[in-house]
């Protein structure tokens, strides 16, 4: 079975996802230029909201180039070591871990892609390196020693045998992704891939589209200059000065779930599988790009959200067309109505033209601003609260994992 979200969520003046030159992200879609927000910053704080963390009882994993930062500091804490006795140590687990690190003069060692560490998998690394930590120590102080040539010789084979250790782990360290399987919720969503190690690979269960403006777009910039605050009456200009581009869409984002996928990720575990999709519906809903929120505060919750529980092996529905030719404001009534009012009428065509022997559920949470009558095949799902917009989806899947 698959859950499918349909968000319509109007922001303040904002800059939440930023392109190289700092401007706000765009893109043009039915000819006219669009606010973006691209899928990979949802997702992130989809994964980071407190909520996420809170509904499947599991901490967020690790993605990151600079593994030995938190291995240093978990062995440093378990083992009383120094910064000097660890540093080699969690550098040659990395380097066999991923393949190549870099190091550059009094940096930290990082790995040269980004790994993506579930809770359980950096508990096991420190636990082994724990574990192995004198046999590791002369594993080093012999490679540092290894002849560059001389494949054949003994002193080479011996080095070779003692650097074993660090190699075994790696893959050790790999399996623990056994069948491609995660104890992991937000990898298990998402997926991951590490080149060095493919068998780790874990393909998404979740697809997000990237947000884009129900309407045409133009960037605004805004100029700023800051005052010091030392500086006497009598003198002039100020400290700095710049320009910050922002924009104030209404977005519409897509998001696909399997839930098969899901729960073959989750090696079978249905119990987290729900709680997982709970947290996904939530966190969908709650979590905001965090991009120059400190600047422009834009703290604005869906206005509109439509999900809908498909029957497995069944076509996903974006209504991303929509908006294919934008919305404006209509006598007043800003940007949000009309983008309801067309989706709406949308989703009642491809009803009508498709039928819906594919929905096996549906429901619509509306702020309570939104007076207007949906289509009857959308105004028949409207729930009273958020809450039982999210129980209505976990019903469907009980329900259908029953079937």
């Amino acid at each position: 079975m698959f859950i499918e979200l349909h968000i319509l969520q109007n922001f303040a003046p904002s800059n939440l996802n930023r392109d190289d030159t700092n401007q706000p992200k765009d893109t043009e879609f039915g000819g006219w230029r669009r606010a973006r927000i691209s899928s990979q910053a949802l997702k992130r704080a989809m994964r980071f909201d407190p909520v996420f963390k809170a509904t499947t009882g599991v901490e967020p994993s690790t993605r990151t180039r600079i593994i030995v930062r938190l291995l240093r500091e978990r062995l440093m804490s378990v083992m009383g070591k120094t910064i000097e006795e660890t540093d080699p140590v969690v550098d040659a687990f990395a380097e066999a871990y991923a393949g190549e690190v870099e190091k550059k003069e009094d940096k930290e060692t990082r790995t040269k892609i980004a790994l993506y560490l579930s809770p359980g998998e950096v508990n096991w690394a420190v636990t082994q390196l724990q574990s192995h930590w004198d046999d590791l120590v002369t594993a080093i102080a012999q490679a540092k020693d290894k002849p560059k040539k001389a494949d054949g010789d003994k002193k080479a084979k011996k080095a070779k045998e003692e650097e074993s250790v660090l190699s075994q782990m790696a893959k050790d360290l790999a399996k623990q992704s056994k069948n491609r399987t995660t104890d992991a919720p937000d990898i298990a969503l998402f997926g991951r891939m590490l080149t060095e190690h493919p068998d780790t690979d874990i393909d998404a269960a979740c697809q997000v589209a990237h947000a884009i403006s129900t309407h045409a777009i133009r960037m605004d910039t805004d100029f700023f200059t800051a005052v010091d605050d030392l500086q006497q009456k009598d003198e002039t200009g100020a400290s700095m000065m710049g320009v910050v581009g922002f924009n104030s869409p209404c977005l519409y984002r897509y998001a696909r779930l399997d839930f098969g996928k899901l729960l073959e990720n989750l090696k079978g575990d249905k119990e987290l599988a729900l709680k997982t999709v709970k947290a996904f519906l939530l966190a969908s809903e709650a979590a905001i790009p965090s991009g120059k929120q400190n600047t422009f505060a834009a703290h604005n919750r869906p206005s509109f959200m439509l999900a809908v529980a498909r029957k497995s092996n069944s076509a996903g529905w974006s209504l991303a067309n929509a908006f294919e030719k934008p919305v404006h404001p209509q006598n007043g009534s800003g940007l949000v109505e009309p983008s309801v009012t067309a989706l709406d009428a949308y989703w009642q065509g491809l009803s009508s033209f498709y039928g819906e022997d594919s929905v096996a559920a549906k429901a619509v949470a509306m702020e309570p601003r939104l007076t207007m009558e949906l289509g009857d095949s959308l105004q028949a799902a409207r729930q009273a609260k958020l809450d039982a917009w999210v129980q209505t989806m976990l019903d469907a899947l009980t329900k259908g994992e029953a079937a």
